[in-house]
């Protein structure tokens, strides 16, 4: 393989990240009610300067303009707030308010941010929020900017891709559990903010840790090309399904000359299967839709601006920001699947795959938050899954059987111990850490092999370019030695349940059935949702909760679930449900009976032991 270039000559960014500039706040820490600080603007001020030996250079220098935070003009009438959050707020300014675009992860700091905007733009309300996908850093702030009841009184439209919701609620309640766990890990959440510590996650400093929300749309994007004039400003839409989220969209505002490229086009390689889990996105269509943004937009916008990092100004500097951007993921794509039909495996293809030179060569190109060695392995996984294909891979130990019998093959704990710490004398860091992980696995107790793991991963975490990989590396190392930290950011909040539809409510009830415990229930219920003018029906058989449309015939019970019972459902709280006014009209054993069988999500599972 080539080696990385960098090109420490560019420093265009340093200008960039500081144009416009207008003020920040100081101090810089933003508080909850309870005055929790939910985030600190100043914590990650100590990164500047030279690199000190435990931060790879190349993050060092992205942690340092991640880091910068304030008011930035991008252009006449378009504001962004950065550094108050993992992601940018930007304020476009009409003919009486202003229309908000991603209000952050947390009410705290996207009030904020307003605020900040509000201090030297003036206080012009909001007359429109506008979610550009459907991930939580771009909604969870939405109540620090407007009201629901503002929004019910038509004062504040809310705009979003059409079937932003769906993924919005599940991503952060179906699999939410096990995502926001390991984002503790992602992002560095615990870690103290130093050059030991937490420098950045690359996409932006880390996430806040405020209270999360949720509004749900009231004007949906359902075709490219659709126009809309919000406040006296004109805005043209493209549809970009299927990229960095299921639903997410760019758009133009031609008055301006200004395209809103979303997340699909920032300062950094993105992932193509983050390191907290999701659903493995699509590089193909992901360059299709940013050479289709060239092509609808290019000759008109003299600067691009994402929802995390800072713009690019210029005609020819903008198109050519994303034509670099098109080719890269294009690249990532090609290649690997090529190297696919050539019969290598997704680990094979991460280390054989080299990047063109002409890439390397432009910093945004670089894995600060996505990389290509894992992005090439969810390229494999999304084409072949993930089977490489060889028998004797088919069907192997799970991580704890498998560790018992490395470990006694390579002649016990203590000998696989003394082995590793040779390794790590020589420098072979992932040879060590991989030993070392079947050691803990095998005898979570051994005080040496947790504390040379904790060292080992920590090395890697010090010599990672990926923001992200540092993250997770360190925390690893971390919980090795003081314990388990949990779930630093709860993005399943009481805002996300109340957006449920009834169907997602009962699809979300299905997966916390403990099927071995309900093998031998046989329970038929008929809910209606009032509120949702709605009646489902389900069967719990076998171990298995099905649903679908009210039909005829006996059930066990009817349940009646106005929508705060169904926040208080989702949410575990069973007697503030019944005091919401759910009602079970039949056996009144039903509803216990089915819930005796639900097994919680654990919000505390162990990562780097068993």
């Amino acid at each position: 393989m080539s080696e990385t270039l960098y090109p420490f000559d560019d420093t265009r960014d340093f200008a960039d990240s500081l144009r416009g500039f207008i003020a920040t706040i100081s101090p810089g820490a933003i508080t909850a009610a309870d005055g929790r600080v939910v985030w600190d603007c100043d914590s990650y001020d100590f990164v500047t300067g030279e690199a000190p030996p435990t931060v790879h250079p190349s993050l060092w220098r992205q942690s340092e303009l991640v880091a910068r935070h304030g008011l930035f003009e991008v252009t006449d009438g378009i504001y962004q707030v950065r550094g108050f959050d993992l992601s940018n707020v930007t304020f476009v300014e009409g003919e009486r308010g202003v229309i908000v675009i991603d209000p952050l992860i947390s009410t705290e700091t996207a009030a904020a941010a307003l605020a900040l905007y509000r201090t030297h733009r003036g206080d012009r309300p909001v007359v429109a929020v506008i979610y550009t996908h459907s991930h939580v850093d771009h909604f969870g702030g939405v109540k620090g900017v407007t009201t629901q009841a503002a929004v019910d009184a038509g004062e504040v439209a809310v705009i979003a891709p059409v079937g932003f919701l769906e993924p919005a609620v599940e991503e952060n309640l179906y699999a939410g559990t096990a995502m926001a766990r390991r984002a503790g890990y992602m992002y560095g959440a615990a870690l103290p903010r130093s050059a030991v510590g937490s420098v950045g996650a690359g996409l932006g400093p880390t996430t806040s840790t405020g209270t999360v929300t949720l509004i749900r749309p009231t004007v949906s994007i359902t075709e490219t090309g659709q126009r809309l004039t919000v406040d006296g400003v004109p805005i043209v839409f493209q549809l970009a399904p299927g990229t960095e989220a299921p639903a997410e969209m760019h758009f133009h505002f031609p008055e301006h000359r200004a395209l809103c490229i979303a997340e699909n086009a920032t300062h950094t390689l993105h992932n193509i299967l983050t390191l907290r889990g999701a659903v493995v996105r699509d590089p193909n269509i992901w360059a299709h839709y940013l050479g289709e943004a060239v092509d609808m937009f290019g000759a008109q916008t003299d600067v691009v601006f994402a929802s995390h990092h800072w713009p690019t100004w210029g005609h020819e500097r903008a198109v050519g920001f994303l034509e670099i951007q098109r080719e890269l993921y294009a690249y990532l794509h090609d290649q690997t699947l090529r190297l696919l039909n050539q019969g290598f495996t997704g680990p094979e293809i991460a280390e054989r795959l080299q990047m063109p030179p002409a890439l390397d060569r432009v910093w945004s190109t670089h894995g600060y938050y996505g990389s290509v060695s894992h992005s090439v392995k969810a390229i494999y996984q999304r084409y072949m899954g993930w089977y490489d294909g060889n028998p004797a891979r088919l069907w192997r130990h799970p991580p704890e059987a498998a560790a018992v019998r490395y470990v006694e093959f390579m002649g016990g704990a203590d000998a696989v111990v003394a082995k590793a710490r040779a390794c790590v004398e020589a420098g072979d860091l992932r040879w060590a850490a991989e030993v070392l992980d079947h050691v803990v696995f095998a005898e979570p107790e051994h005080a040496q092999a947790r504390a040379l793991l904790a060292d080992t991963l920590e090395g890697l975490g010090f010599g990672s370019e990926n923001g992200t990989w540092r993250s997770a590396y360190l925390s690893g190392a971390h919980e090795l030695r003081h314990g388990n930290f949990g779930t630093p950011t709860a993005v399943a909040s009481g805002d996300v349940a109340a957006n449920l539809e009834p169907e997602m409510f009962l699809d979300a009830l299905a997966i916390t059935i403990d099927g071995p415990r309900a093998w031998d229930l046989d329970l038929a219920l008929r809910w209606h949702f009032p509120d949702h003018d709605r009646s489902l029906w389900t069967r719990l058989r076998h171990g298995v909760l099905l649903r679908g449309p009210d039909r005829p015939g006996e059930v066990d019970a009817s349940i009646t679930v106005p929508a705060a019972a169904l926040i208080a459902l989702v949410t575990g709280d069973v007697a503030a449900a019944g005091g919401a006014g759910l009602t079970v009209d039949g056996d009144d054993t039903a509803l216990p009976r089915l819930l005796a069988v639900v097994d919680p999500p654990n919000p505390d599972f162990e990562i780097v032991l068993p």
